[in-house]
């Protein structure tokens, strides 16, 4: 115990000392929050006087209160349940960022997700409760060089053309700007998912290993990567639709761009934000893909199986644009992008954020193709198109902004004879800038008949969100 006590107290020491060239210990400059109450400041140690090297320190927490309308035939803990209210952690995540000298940086993420009372516990939880104990992970663990900086080292001056390059678990992604979605800055209460197109099957949290370069163009900005999906290896049925099966061990490829027409955005991490409170006049027209041959497996007849290569496209629109008296701090905030996918034939994912429910074997009414709880078409081979507008109400207080949201979205699944119309709406609170939030989402989803492949019904979901960002 004491020789950890020693190393630890040596740690504490050097992080906020360093030495001179002289080798004279010399205190480093720690930032502290800013004096304006709206503005919280960073959580950021600098490591030399200038601060070309720091570090980085962020906290995300995101807390759900709900009230779900379940799909038919619903079980949760073992009961029927036609409604179930939970809370939990939708996200909770702390981040490490260092720009260690101007040639390299390191980027850590570290957290968890979705754990209610009754999912999303770690292994082993058994007597102590279903739900309990989730295992931390890394989101994102990536190394990172510099070869064109943003800023010319000798002359201070910005670079219209800059490059990095980088390589580990990261979220350089492609196919569009939602599919690199900040989390810290969204504009309802969430995103939607399908815009992380294989969520969770050949990638970590839309996270996959790989190689990955980014940078800008005078006014276009870039990304594109070289990865290793993660394995899957699903059987199909057959006759069935196309299943997750990679086995083949083909590379994935990905990449998106766009371009900037007004003010332009700062890209040192990956994240881009969904919503600045239209501080800013923006407007970006991007496009992007992800590629992966042989990614999915069906079998059209017994023992008779065939490889499908994945292919996503996406082109969108991003614009923010403030408006009115600038005193009254007033703003428009639209995004618009529409995915192709095609995962092979019938592909199709159902996912419920969440989801508290089990299927109930002895339910004999109408059941839902989607399943129990609160699943929903997720996405699948075909065409989805997706709309959000956010305006920020004129200004009536120092401390907080409010802002209505609305979301729409169509999918056209080739699974399914009829499209799909899906509906947020909602109220964000924001309490010294957007650090601080409180939104109340609702949203309607579509459930499909399991043998006409049509909707039959609608059920609703009711978000409180808690979420504090630092």
């Amino acid at each position: 115990m004491k020789k950890i006590t020693l190393v630890c107290m040596f740690l504490g020491f050097h992080l906020f000392y360093g030495q001179d060239s002289t080798g004279a210990v010399k205190k480093q400059e720690v930032v502290l929050p800013a004096k304006n109450p709206m503005d919280i400041g960073e959580l950021k140690i600098n490591l030399d006087p200038k601060g070309e090297r720091w570090l980085k320190f962020g906290i995300n927490s995101q807390i759900w209160l709900r009230s779900i309308e379940n799909n038919p035939g619903t079980k949760v803990n073992g009961v029927p349940q036609d409604q179930t209210y939970d809370a939990g952690i939708r996200r909770m995540r702390l981040t490490v960022q260092s720009q260690l000298t101007p040639f390299y940086s390191v980027y850590l993420q570290v957290g968890i997700n979705n754990q209610t009372f009754i999912s999303g516990g770690g292994s082993g939880t058994g007597a102590n409760g279903a739900g309990k104990k989730p295992g931390l992970f890394f989101h994102d663990a990536y190394n990172e060089f510099t070869i064109i900086p943003r800023t010319d080292f000798n002359t201070g001056k910005p670079n219209k053309n800059n490059l990095y390059i980088g390589a580990g678990l990261h979220s350089w992604n492609g196919v569009s700007r939602m599919t690199n979605a900040s989390t810290t800055k969204l504009l309802a209460a969430d995103l939607p998912i399908f815009n992380f197109p294989t969520i969770e099957v050949a990638d970590q949290f839309a996270r996959q290993f790989g190689v990955f370069v980014h940078g800008d163009l005078d006014r276009i900005n870039y990304r594109f990567s070289v990865n290793k999906p993660f394995a899957t290896s699903n059987t199909p049925a057959v006759g069935s639709a196309a299943v997750d099966n990679n086995q083949s061990g083909k590379l994935s490829y990905a990449g998106y761009a766009f371009y900037q027409f007004f003010e332009k955005e700062a890209t040192v991490t990956s994240f881009l934000p969904g919503n600045n409170l239209a501080k800013k006049k923006v407007l970006n027209i991007g496009s992007g893909f992800y590629l992966n041959k042989e990614g999915t497996q069906s079998q059209p007849a017994a023992n008779v199986f065939e490889s499908h290569d994945v292919s996503i496209f996406g082109a969108d629109v991003y614009s923010e644009i403030p408006m009115g008296n600038k005193k009254k701090e007033m703003g428009l905030t639209l995004y618009s992008v529409f995915y192709r996918y095609n995962y092979g034939p019938d592909y199709i994912r159902m996912s419920g954020l969440m989801n508290p429910g089990t299927a109930d074997t002895s339910f004999t009414g109408q059941k839902a193709l989607e399943g129990p709880g609160n699943n929903r078409v997720l996405m699948g081979t075909g065409n989805i198109f997706f709309l959000q507008a956010g305006f920020v109400l004129p200004k009536f207080s120092n401390t907080v902004k409010v802002q209505p949201f609305v979301n729409y979205t169509l999918k056209d699944m080739d699974a399914l004879h009829q499209k799909g119309n899906y509906y947020d709406v909602g109220t964000s609170f924001y309490f010294y800038g957007q650090n601080a939030r409180l939104a109340v989402q609702y949203s309607s989803r579509p459930l499909y008949d399991t043998a006409s492949r049509t909707v039959f019904d609608r059920k609703g979901e009711l978000i409180i969100l808690f979420h504090i960002v630092l």
